[in-house]
């Protein structure tokens, strides 16, 4: 059986303002081309099918239109519901939906509840219920707060409450077992402990990591998992898909893909990375700007949705426009002074009370918002506003 493990597919999320439905697009093409062309059986995705709890309704349209695409290729899905989704919503119809091949996993009472495949040996189509089956569970997010209680976990914390929705999974392939071999493949939105993480990434806990410990799956025939944005490998058995997307400019240096997985007789497993194509490069620039407006190193970044970090001792002036000039694309401009005059750890309270006049106090303020001091015709304009505001109280 062949396997594709994707996950957080943050269907509707917007790039530092930039609307990414046309690059979601994009990847549902090469998903589906993936599916035709690989012969794949199943679809699992990890949970973060949506950006937010209540998406748009081209959004929901874009899930709708991969869901078409994808069982009209010949594949099932299996999907649970992330920290990002509505369980509730996303979970609508799902009786229904399972009648044409997609099965969802939204509610903590179903999820030591399988989708069953039979196991094929010689890809021929045949169902051999000797050869064994692979059952898929699918643990949704889950909020210890809200289900501790119901799992009957101890405390209301990750690690119990994932424990006890991994006991039942067990529990339940230990029935199965009974009547023959069952490969079960368990697919979770969480922490694994080993992962590492992005900043696109939401901690999943209050207050703390909330990481489960990776041996709680180990003993699966296979875990996709999701929430990471990284693709990774915690265990042969276990991984990351990571999303199809950079979400973050942290993400710069992802190589975005999936798991191909292929399950075989005895839970034998083999596991092929697919690797999407990007939209758009990302990059992440720094330096002063006439070292990145000159640096010929720097033009492949043209093209490039750009972070960029100036360097200069002062803020340059219209900064954003010149970085623009060349990096059109740039969506992010932060600065960090460097050099012997790069502003000091002087609070602006202290520089507030040093200044000996009016127009000393409004030049210090630009200064501060801008890392840049007045220049001379900024200096008269002000002078020439403190003294009319002078002349109006005065009543002249």
């Amino acid at each position: 059986m062949r396997l594709l493990h994707t996950s957080d597919w943050h269907l509707g999320r917007s790039f530092h303002g930039v609307g990414m439905l046309d690059a979601q697009r994009n990847f549902v093409d090469q998903l589906v081309s993936l599916v035709e062309s690989k012969s794949v059986d199943v679809v699992l995705i990890a949970g973060d099918v949506y950006d937010r709890a209540l998406p748009g309704l081209d959004v929901v349209q874009l899930l709708d239109d991969a869901l078409v695409r994808i069982t009209q290729a010949g594949a099932g899905v299996v999907l649970t519901s992330g920290n990002h989704d509505s369980a509730i919503r996303l979970g609508f119809a799902s009786r229904l939906l399972e009648r044409g091949g997609v099965h969802l996993r939204t509610q903590v009472e179903e999820l030591d509840v399988p989708v069953l495949f039979a196991l094929e040996t010689d890809g021929d189509g045949a169902d051999r219920s000797g050869d064994g089956q692979v059952a898929i569970y699918g643990i949704p997010y889950l909020e210890p707060r809200l289900v501790a209680e119901r799992l009957g976990a101890e405390n209301a914390n990750h690690f119990d409450v994932t424990l006890a929705a991994v006991e039942r999974i067990r529990k339940d392939v230990e029935k199965r077992r009974a009547s023959g071999p069952v490969y079960p493949v368990v697919l979770a939105h969480t922490f694994a402990s080993g992962g590492i993480t992005s900043e696109s990434e939401r901690d999943l806990s209050i207050g703390g990591l909330g990481a489960v410990p990776l041996d709680l799956f180990e003993d699966f025939a296979y875990t996709a998992l999701g929430h990471l944005h990284g693709r990774q490998e915690l265990a042969p058995n276990v991984r990351y898909s990571g999303s199809p997307l950079a979400y973050s400019f942290s993400e710069a240096k992802h190589h975005k893909g999936a798991w191909l997985v292929d399950l075989g007789a005895d839970g034998a497993m083999d596991v092929e990375e697919v690797l999407w194509d990007a939209p758009k490069a990302l990059a992440t620039l720094r330096g002063t700007l006439e070292d990145l407006l000159s640096g010929e190193e720097h033009a492949w970044a043209e093209s490039a949705y750009c972070q960029v970090t100036l360097t200069d001792a002062q803020r340059p002036a219209q900064a954003m426009e010149r970085v623009r000039a060349r990096f059109p694309e740039t969506l992010v401009l932060s600065f960090d002074p460097q050099g012997a005059e790069a502003r000091t750890s002087t609070s602006y309270s202290n520089r507030l009370a040093a200044a000996e006049d009016d127009l000393g106090v409004c030049c210090g303020f630009l200064e501060h918002v801008r890392d840049r001091g007045a220049n001379h015709a900024e200096e008269a304009a002000l002078r020439e506003a403190l003294e009319a505001v002078r002349v109006q109280e005065a009543g002249l």
